[in-house]
């Protein structure tokens, strides 16, 4: 198992970014930064098969693990960018087992799944094809998003399922589907979060989750939350460039 993989299933804390950034310049990067793993995220930006690859190959320049947020379940899209080299996916929007068994087979290669052999990039374009096969499906890495009222009404179900390895929770959209926005709410939102985590964890599953910052990072870390992804590439340089301009602004003021 790779030293990535392994970290995760170990539980350890680790912490990436998502890449919306259609540029590999800009994963390159990101990924000298310090995270532990990078998330491209193909789901909510206009990352195509082609720029996807791009992108996982300047993570690889790096030295750091890329896996992709594919825009949902597709068996054509998730082997796409496991050809490609992604060390694993993140799978949104399952809400069921049948859902999350889709899932596994997706991503693994007969006899665990249905996943179709190709001579992409993964498998050296056709030349290593069978070193390829024989450990594809014990090293690659797949995260279920859960982040509707039917995942959380069905995640035990889910969390039994043979093959997932993370349980990744996306809270903005698992507070618009529990109609649990805005700070009022904030306690039955948690309190959803709360179910999943200690779920997963009881199944033996690992635990993900999307934060906007590491404020909080110790109380979900102490619950059993290992895997986080932290804001974006998008946020970061926001966040940047309007801290830059307002110091600027600042001090201009200040001369005047």
């Amino acid at each position: 198992m790779p030293f990535f993989k392994s970290r995760v299933m170990r539980k350890e804390p680790v912490i990436g970014t998502f890449c919306g950034i259609v540029n590999a310049s800009a994963v390159e990067l990101t990924g000298t930064c310090g995270f532990d793993f990078l998330c491209i995220d193909a789901e909510h930006s206009p990352i195509d098969r082609g720029a996807a690859e791009q992108m996982i190959r300047a993570a690889d320049v790096s030295r750091i693990p890329a896996i992709v947020r594919v825009p949902g379940l597709n068996a054509e899209a998730i082997a796409s960018v496991l050809d490609s080299r992604a060390k694993g996916v993140l799978v949104p929007r399952v809400g069921t087992a049948e859902q999350a068994m889709a899932a596994v087979r997706a991503t693994r290669y007969p006899p665990l799944g249905e996943r179709g052999v190709g001579p992409g990039r993964a498998a050296a374009y056709g030349s290593n094809i069978g070193e390829y096969l024989g450990k594809a499906n014990a090293e690659l890495l797949l995260a279920i998003q859960i982040e509707t009222a039917e995942g959380l009404q069905n995640i035990e179900a889910i969390a039994a399922v043979e093959g997932i390895d993370v349980i990744f929770i996306g809270p903005g959209d698992l507070s618009v589907s529990l109609n649990a926005m805005g700070p009022e709410n904030a306690e039955r939102l948690n309190q959803a979060i709360t179910t999943i985590v200690t779920t997963s964890a009881k199944a033996g599953k690992v635990t993900g989750m999307f934060r906007m910052s590491a404020d909080d990072v110790n109380d979900w870390g102490g619950l059993g939350v290992s895997f986080f992804v932290v804001a974006s590439d998008t946020l970061f340089l926001a966040a940047g460039a309007q801290a830059t301009v307002n110091a600027f602004k600042a001090k201009i003021g200040e001369s005047r």
